[in-house]
């Protein structure tokens, strides 16, 4: 009996179990589901990365801590190089010259010393590391007027009796080799006569020796010499509707016996110099100490007065008190320009047709100084003063 109540129970129960589920299954109301939509970050264009490289690559910000603009060039050296006053070298350039360091020259001059022989004077604004700097021969007087615009420390190995004067005077600071023989020695080359080199430490050794400063005189260099055009927008002449195309810059009519030229380099953006010296083989003016070829962004014509002065051939320049014509090259084009040098230490400045002075593109520049009444050839063609 109790077994049959048991039993009762149990299916009363699953019968309102069942009853229960049955209603809720039938009053339960189901949700609306929408499709859940993640919310996209929004796209925009990250331009990060490429401002981060584009300030990188920015050529007018310096490339490191401690970077200055170099005076003399414009490009970037370190801020010791900078406050060094740089030397200004004396070079021979005959057959028999052996040139050691010369590319490494921030400006160079060519001018003729006797008839048609040519010398050339190195401007350098780094000069702490050569071991063999040269060959080095001697002053002519207007030389060391072009070393004044820069307060470098002139050196030289002796010169005529016309210099005295100027390097007698207080404020001209040179070295003279023959003078202070520890400032040079004697080394392989290729003729006895131009064997004279000198050195980063023979050289410190004779500024010591005579007490000149290594950083520059208050009052002597203190104006802005070149201008340069920025890194980001370079000169290319193109402003100017009567530039010339050249490609090929030949000083042969000036120079007959270094018959110096200079061409177009499209891949570098430089005009690499060459010169077929009277009896020798035409071809690259070569640094031998590093084997590279002398190149320079700038080139600068200045057309000169000058007298010369005895049956020896010995010349005069009129460096300074003067205006006269010139032409500038860069980036494959030339303008004609002209140039004043108004005092002995002022900087030599050029001015186009327009009476504006002209700006230089960042780099090495070469001067040459030629006769009035010489001419060059750019491109073939006669270009008279």
């Amino acid at each position: 009996m109790k077994r049959l109540q048991v039993l009762l129970l149990v299916a009363l129960s699953s019968s309102l179990l069942l009853s229960a589920c049955g209603k809720e299954k039938e009053n339960t109301i189901q949700p609306v589901v929408e499709p859940i939509v993640e919310a996209q970050p929004e796209v925009t264009e990250d331009n990060t990365e490429e401002a981060e490289e584009e300030e990188t690559e920015n050529p007018d910000m310096p490339p490191a801590e401690g970077m200055v603009r170099s005076r003399i060039t414009n490009e970037w050296v370190d801020e010791e190089v900078d406050k060094t006053r740089p030397i200004a070298v004396m070079i021979p350039n005959t057959k028999t010259a052996s040139h050691y360091g010369l590319s490494r020259a921030s400006v160079l001059y060519e001018c003729n010393v006797e008839s048609s022989i040519t010398r050339l004077m190195a401007i350098f604004d780094d000069w702490n590391d050569f071991d063999k700097l040269g060959n080095i021969r001697s002053s002519r007087d207007y030389y060391i007027y072009w070393a004044f615009e820069w307060d470098a420390l002139y050196i030289h190995f002796g010169g005529p009796f016309y210099i005295d004067d100027l390097v007698g005077r207080a404020d001209t600071q040179n070295v003279n080799c023959i003078n202070y023989a520890n400032a040079s020695y004697r080394d392989t080359a290729k003729d006895s006569t131009d064997n004279a080199f000198t050195s980063t430490d023979k050289l410190k050794d004779a500024i010591n020796h005579y007490g000149y400063p290594l950083e520059y005189r208050d009052g002597y260099a203190d104006e802005q010499h070149y201008l340069f055009a920025p890194d980001s927008s370079p000169n290319t002449l193109e402003q100017y509707d009567d530039a010339i195309t050249a490609e090929t810059v030949d000083m042969s009519p000036a120079y007959p016996v270094t018959n110096s030229y200079f061409k177009y380099n499209a891949e570098t953006g430089l005009y690499d110099r060459y010169q077929h010296l009277s009896g020798s083989s035409d071809g690259p003016h070569i640094d031998l100490a590093n084997n590279q070829q002398l190149s320079f962004k700038n080139l600068l014509i200045q057309n000169t007065y000058y007298e010369v002065r005895d049956q020896k051939g010995y010349l005069s320049f009129q460096c300074h008190d003067t205006t006269r014509d010139g032409w500038f090259f860069t980036n494959g084009k030339g303008i004609h320009v002209t140039w004043e040098k108004t005092s002995d230490y002022g900087a030599t400045r050029y001015f186009d047709d327009d009476g504006n002075e002209i700006k230089l593109n960042t780099g090495k520049t070469m001067v040459c100084i030629v006769e009035d009444g010489d001419t060059f050839t750019v491109d073939g063609q006669a270009i008279e003063n």
